[in-house]
């Protein structure tokens, strides 16, 4: 299904032409009111009128997350106060939260391309969506919301935790969407597993699912224990929030909403764009939007771009499932790791639950990596031979997969953690200094 069949389904043509336009528009805006990015195109001695092609996006400077800290709270902002109607903002756990304001408008562009994402998912407004992303300045809560309302289903908000009551709202609502973090997704399907309710014979039939990077393998789990088609919606805060990018029917691939979204792919050492067709660190220029319009961010999702035809009927281009992230990988002996490959690992071990921690040491010089994972309540409680066994099993199946030794903690079911919203995959427990 389409939502808006004009803007998903626009020759590439006609689309690269609006980009253009509206990339134009934009760096003049910028330029004029935004003294950060006045600053950044004089030193990189870029003018607006040197922008004549699409490619010319190449010349502007990246914009970075420490751009957006240093600029807090509302440094990037590129309208009065007075027309801005809405403030969200990151959690700031790593720092000086990322704000991120928006015009009427911007709240407009925002649900039209959530409501494509419901849209591409099968959601119609006969559905009744459950959001169990969290409310409030995260963008994940509010985002959803918009797009089920445009679409006009029946929204349930019951924002993130209390899992037990989220699985009696499922029962007896009668929920037909469900949408939060994918690990979240699990932690719903084990308790409803505990409770004795088979979310399978449920009404709920589709999952949208995002806010985290998550493996096919992943997406597969997921849909054999709720017995749903799970579905991705791609976005960061720093764009606005979800509706960058969507599943469709396909599941090939993410479409990127290209009226709104300039995405480029460039290689992560030099910074030098790649030819379509080759992974690299994703880079978005914002291209409507009104409060606070990025140049070049900086994703540091590492991905690939394609444009081909799809069985949706959608020309927009498609990224692929994010890989890793630039800044969650890992070198072990050597070897770039991204959490993301151990995940699929993982999965295909049946004696375990997709429930897993990456705990990173220091062991004399080297880095060592420590994987705990669960293992299934049958088989931790097969004892300790049956333990060292899959462990043994687990760290062999990495070494000859990817080339490096892991240490393998097979841990007691429920000994991880349970998400309500982003997952914590990777526990740094080197020296700050030596990482």
């Amino acid at each position: 299904m389409l939502w808006n069949k004009k803007a998903e389904t626009m020759t590439v043509e006609a689309l690269q032409k609006l980009q253009l336009e509206k990339l134009r528009e934009t760096v003049a805006r910028v330029q004029k009111k935004v003294p950060f990015y006045r600053r950044k195109f004089k030193e990189a001695g870029i003018k607006p009128d040197d922008i004549q092609r699409l490619e010319d996006v190449a010349k502007l400077p990246f914009t970075v997350k420490t751009d957006l800290r240093d600029e807090y709270p509302f440094g990037l902002c590129a309208v009065p106060f007075k027309d801005v109607v809405r403030v969200h903002a990151s959690s700031g756990t790593t720092g000086k939260p990322i704000t991120g304001p928006y015009t009427a408008d911007d709240l407009g562009f925002w649900a039209e391309c959530m409501a494509r994402n419901f849209t591409a998912a099968g959601v119609t407004g006969e559905d009744i969506v459950q959001n169990a992303y969290g409310y409030g300045l995260f963008t994940g809560g509010l985002g959803f919301h918009l797009g089920a309302s445009l679409v006009k289903c029946a929204v349930v908000p019951t924002s993130s935790g209390l899992t037990e009551r989220q699985i009696t709202i499922m029962k007896d609502f009668g929920s037909t969407v469900l949408c939060c973090t994918p690990s979240y997704a699990l932690t719903i399907a084990e308790r409803a597993e505990e409770m004795k309710i088979n979310v399978r014979d449920l009404p709920l039939r589709v999952g949208i699912f995002g806010a985290e990077p998550w493996t096919t393998p992943m997406r597969q789990e997921i849909e054999a224990r709720l017995g749903i088609k799970a579905m991705e919606a791609y976005g960061l805060t720093e764009l606005g929030g979800p509706g960058v990018a969507f599943d469709c029917e396909a599941q090939d691939g993410l479409h990127i909403n290209e009226d709104h979204y300039l995405a480029e792919i460039v290689d992560p050492v030099t910074f030098e764009p790649v030819p379509e067709g080759e992974k690299g660190e994703l880079i978005f220029t914002s291209l409507q939007r009104q409060a606070m319009p990025m140049i070049r961010y900086r994703t540091k999702d590492i991905t690939r771009l394609r444009r081909e035809k799809c069985a949706c009927g959608r020309t927009l281009v498609k990224m692929d499932k994010v890989f890793g992230r630039t800044d969650d990988m890992l070198i072990i002996s050597g070897v770039n790791v991204f959490p993301s490959q151990i995940e699929a690992l993982l999965l295909e071990i049946e004696e375990v639950e997709p429930q897993y921690r990456l705990v990173v040491r220091k062991k004399g010089y080297l880095d060592q990596l420590i994987v705990q994972v669960e293992g299934r309540k049958e088989v931790y409680e097969a004892g300790a031979e049956k333990r060292f066994e899959i462990e043994a099993k687990i760290a062999g199946h990495i070494k000859g997969m990817m080339g490096i030794s892991v240490e393998v903690n097979l841990v007691e079911p429920k000994f991880i953690a349970r998400s309500e919203g982003k997952a914590l995959r990777v526990v740094d427990e080197r020296p700050k200094q030596l990482r």
